[in-house]
């Protein structure tokens, strides 16, 4: 079986979210506080060991609203049915296709409910809702005129006569439901969390020797009457050596245990004098295994190290192969084999170097066939991974197809956007192949910023930092204070990041150059010299020309002739060489640019028109054929009294604001 998606409504930062998963391992990517833990916290609280759990604190903040509009319609005497439309629940609907299981439904089978013999998905529906017949005992406390008491009776009401209640639903028709005991739903579906605080780095953390504790749990599902043949008897091989154990604790341990017992009378207590104290001591193998047995690496010639002398990357990884074995053990020890289980990982890149991220994501579908070849006869275990990561490694290793992107501004509800299903058009076919691609190779970070930047080349990505002091200090802007993600992606190529841009909805600026070319036609052969932005005809500058739907080479004029509007689409502004002054020169490059803004520290202040275009034209050919790094390393480090030429100064100043984004501004 396999979960195909999930429906969330009314729970935490997931107020209405639809998320598909992959057939294996699902990659959930995103800013900080944008919901990725809800998802795996929801899972917890419907399908947790001790039985569904949660409370007012869960619902979303802003459907709270529909209580009180039940409670003026249950004042209103309106229907039982009208009330119960208004009032919130917290659900859970999951879309199951069952094509590997159609000659075996197993625990499947009281979930399908409809009669089409071709038909192999069907729908389970979890909520967290008002007990029936509970409407007048829930409303009848109720007032909203002192707010502090309603909220508090409100919650209260809701621990008090709200229940987890489970729904199988037929899929091509949602009114046709049927309601089942909420056990099967645990039978049916499996899941696990493996979560980001994993106590490894606290050498005064009580689950330091977290190695331990997992085989207390891995013996404990050795002894279910799921459990395969092998795998009982290893288990019985560490009861039977615990039970001589007990043997000699029982004889002269408990004696000398006993003499170490006070008798009552020494308190001198009336009423204390009888009966006395005796000690039995019973060992339990699981506490055992639990809190008093250490995992060690075995070195040589019998010299061991503990678990914490690892270091952080390697014992995290341990724990995690730890941690899915012995979810793998307890799938396998069902009495009746659940047909999904689901396990989320969270943040595995902890302590983990960049490389060591890249292998495990990787991974991942490897350990699964290790197991099902090594330790289930070959038979299927129906895993699926959700790996929740601020990882740009891990992000950017994994394909397209298995990105969820969550998105939450301001605090609001969460959006969950499709990476695979934004990219799947045969129109931006070469965007996806050269994203992935660069993506994998330069691991940058777009997925967890906050605003980006996307350069054209190294001199602006080394002058860059004092750019933006310089902004920070003359414009009153505060980007230095933004979480910023530099990318340095070259003129030829920003196009193919237009629409992973739009997809991210990051508010993202292209600093880009006019690069300038002169047309020159000779019979039949046409050629473009570079060349001065008087001189020049057209720019040869891909991302501008795309920039404005033009193909091929832009015409130099109508570039120039466009205005702020029209340089900025939603969330994406492009800046490219302006003139400083309203009909002064324009420069070509960055370092024409520069030295136009800086004239005086050029020498270039006597200079005007023609004569000064030609001049820095010249100078900045010198800088290419010499070295434009060292250029702006002179300019970043040893001279830094200079002004910010005008277009990346407008831009950045742009990129600062939060004022909300209208998508399809612009010129396209």
């Amino acid at each position: 079986m396999l979960i195909k998606s999930a429906r969330i409504k009314n729970y935490r930062l997931l107020k209405n979210l639809t998320l598909t998963f992959d057939e294996r391992t699902t990659v959930i990517v995103g800013r900080n506080n944008s919901g990725k833990t809800s998802l795996a916290e929801i899972f917890r609280s419907f399908l947790g060991p001790s039985g569904p759990k949660l409370r007012y604190e869960d619902f979303t903040q802003t459907c709270l609203c529909g209580f009180e509009n039940g409670l003026a319609a249950f004042k209103e005497e309106k229907s039982e049915a009208e009330i119960r439309k208004l009032i919130p629940t917290i659900e859970l609907e999951l879309l199951l296709d069952y094509t590997n299981d159609k000659d075996e439904y197993g625990v499947l089978g009281e979930f399908i409910i409809d009669l089409d013999e071709t038909l192999f998905e069907t729908k389970v529906l979890v909520a967290y809702q008002l007990k029936d017949g509970k409407i007048k005992d829930f409303f009848q406390p109720l007032s909203v005129e002192n707010r502090r008491k309603y909220f508090s009776d409100l919650k209260a009401l809701i621990n008090q006569h709200f229940e987890a209640v489970i729904y199988a639903i037929e899929p091509t028709n949602s009114e046709n439901r049927v309601r089942l005991d909420f056990s099967k739903f645990k039978k049916l579906i499996l899941s696990g969390l493996i979560n980001a605080q994993r106590g490894l780095d606290d050498e005064t953390h009580s689950e330091r020797d977290v190695l331990g504790k997992s085989l207390g749990k891995i013996f404990n599902s050795a002894n279910s009457s799921g459990a395969t043949a092998e795998f009982k008897e290893k288990s019985e091989e560490v009861r039977r050596v615990a039970e001589e154990l007990q043997e000699k604790v029982d004889t002269d341990f408990q004696e000398k245990v006993k003499a170490l017992l006070p008798a009552l009378s020494i308190f001198g207590y009336p009423g204390l004098q009888d009966p006395n104290l005796n000690a039995v001591t019973e060992l339990n193998v699981k506490s055992l295994l639990e809190s008093n047995t250490k995992v060690f690496y075995q070195g040589e010639d019998y010299f061991t190290l503990p678990e914490t002398y690892n270091g952080l990357g390697i014992r995290n990884l341990i724990f995690i192969l730890f941690r899915i074995y012995e979810y793998f053990r307890e799938f396998q020890s069902q009495t009746t084999p659940p047909k999904g289980h689901l396990i989320f990982i969270e943040e595995p890149e902890a302590h983990l170097h960049p490389q060591m991220q890249e292998v495990f994501i990787r991974q991942l579908d490897q350990i699964v066939q290790e197991f099902q070849q090594q330790l289930n006869d070959g038979k299927i275990w129906p895993v699926q991974f959700v790996v929740s990561t601020h990882s740009s490694h891990i992000a950017n290793e994994a394909d397209f197809r298995k990105v969820r992107y969550f998105l939450s501004k301001h605090g609001k509800e969460t959006r969950v956007k499709d990476l695979g299903a934004a990219f799947k058009e045969d129109d931006v076919k070469d965007d996806k192949e050269f994203l992935h691609k660069y993506l994998t190779l330069t691991k940058c970070d777009l997925y967890f910023a906050d605003r980006a930047i996307l350069i054209e080349g190294p001199t602006e990505r080394i002058i860059l930092p004092e750019i933006i002091r310089k902004v920070d200090e003359t414009q009153a802007t505060k980007l230095r204070r933004k979480y910023l993600s530099v990318v340095e992606i070259g003129g030829a190529f920003a196009h193919h990041f237009y629409k992973f841009i739009d997809f991210l909805e990051l508010k993202t600026l292209f600093i880009t150059d006019l690069d300038s070319v002169r047309k020159t036609t000779e019979g039949k052969r046409t050629t473009y010299t570079a060349s001065s932005v008087g001189e020049g005809t057209d720019s040869s500058n891909a991302g501008i020309s795309k920039w404005y739907g033009i193909d091929g080479y832009g015409d130099l004029k109508k570039i120039l002739a466009y205005d702020e509007k029209a340089r900025v689409v939603g969330y994406r502004r492009i800046a490219y060489q302006i003139p400083e002054k309203k009909g002064g020169v324009c420069g070509r490059s960055f370092e024409d640019a520069f030295m136009l803004a800086n004239a005086d520290v050029f020498d270039l202040s006597r200079l005007k028109g023609k004569e000064l275009e030609k001049a820095v034209f010249e100078k900045a050919q010198e800088i290419g054929k010499s070295s434009k790094a060292n250029f702006a390393i002179e300019y970043s480090v040893d001279k830094t009294d200079w002004t910010v030429p005008k277009y990346i100064a407008e831009g950045l100043k742009w990129l600062d604001t939060d004022e909300e984004v209208v998508v399809g501004e612009g010129k396209e």
